[in-house]
């Protein structure tokens, strides 16, 4: 029997996105007269006199569950221009998944490379080329409050580059964003002066060509942390940076 779980957070106005989203719903009595001009018709002549209902969005491509293209990161990437996520392969964007928790981290902490190393241990499990690793942070419980911001750990440049190489091209999280929360790398910045430190998991995508997935959430519904397919594919967005994603976890029960 198949399972599907639903991984991504609702589209909508809501205090955990710092960017606004604006939705306005048009109902039904709202669109009689678009409905009168391309048909030709009256409000007598349709069903109580109601159109069709529909919805007026402003939003960035960012908002909500997103998957990032490598043109978000900076205009190249391996030496090449960057891909618009349009350009991205779709079969990048269904394969196994494999989740990796992270929520024992510090809030604002960075996943390392034996970090990840660990939690493959804890659930004896080896990356393959293409899985789609998803970090779990536990920050999405906060979705919908303005702690949700800033919570979670957050991934590092090199901890992203060790996924790049192990053949992983698609990667996600539970949080706001792939880096530590912005407060964390605000703060060692100003007392390092490290340039490294900012938005370095990102900037990775300059090395190596990849996709994360941003906004996760309901890890914690899936019953294994692996032995599933995802599936994550981004509205064709032409020339976007990134693209909304209802991103789905597959189990054969």
């Amino acid at each position: 029997m198949r399972r599907l779980i639903d991984l991504s957070v609702p589209t909508e106005s809501s205090l955990s996105e710092p960017l606004p989203v604006e939705v306005n719903h048009q109902e039904h009595r709202l669109s009689v007269k678009v409905m009168s001009m391309f048909f030709g018709c009256e409000a007598g002549d349709l069903p109580e006199g109601l159109g069709w209902a529909n919805d007026a969005v402003n939003m960035i491509s960012h908002a909500g569950t997103h998957v990032d293209a490598p043109w978000h990161y900076f205009p190249s990437s391996e030496g090449k221009r960057a891909r618009t996520i349009d350009e991205m392969p779709l079969e990048w964007f269904y394969s196994d998944g494999v989740v990796l928790d992270m929520r024992h981290k510090p809030r604002g902490s960075g996943v390392s490379i034996d970090d990840l190393k660990g939690a493959l241990a804890a659930i004896k499990y080896d990356i393959k080329p293409w899985d789609i690793v998803m970090i779990q942070t536990g920050a999405d419980k906060l979705w919908g409050k303005r702690g949700y911001f800033e919570a979670g750990c957050g991934m590092t440049r090199d901890s992203t580059l060790w996924l790049v190489e192990k053949g992983v091209r698609v990667m996600g999280i539970d949080a706001w964003g792939w880096d530590r929360p912005f407060w964390a790398l605000k703060e060692e910045f100003a007392r390092t002066g490290d340039k490294g430190l900012l938005w370095g998991a990102h900037y990775a995508g300059i090395e190596k060509e990849y996709c994360h997935i941003e906004k996760l959430a309901n890890l914690d519904q899936l019953p294994r942390p692996f032995g599933f397919k995802v599936a994550c594919f981004p509205v064709k967005l032409t020339g976007g940076s990134a693209g909304w994603s209802r991103v789905v976890a597959i189990l054969e029960d």
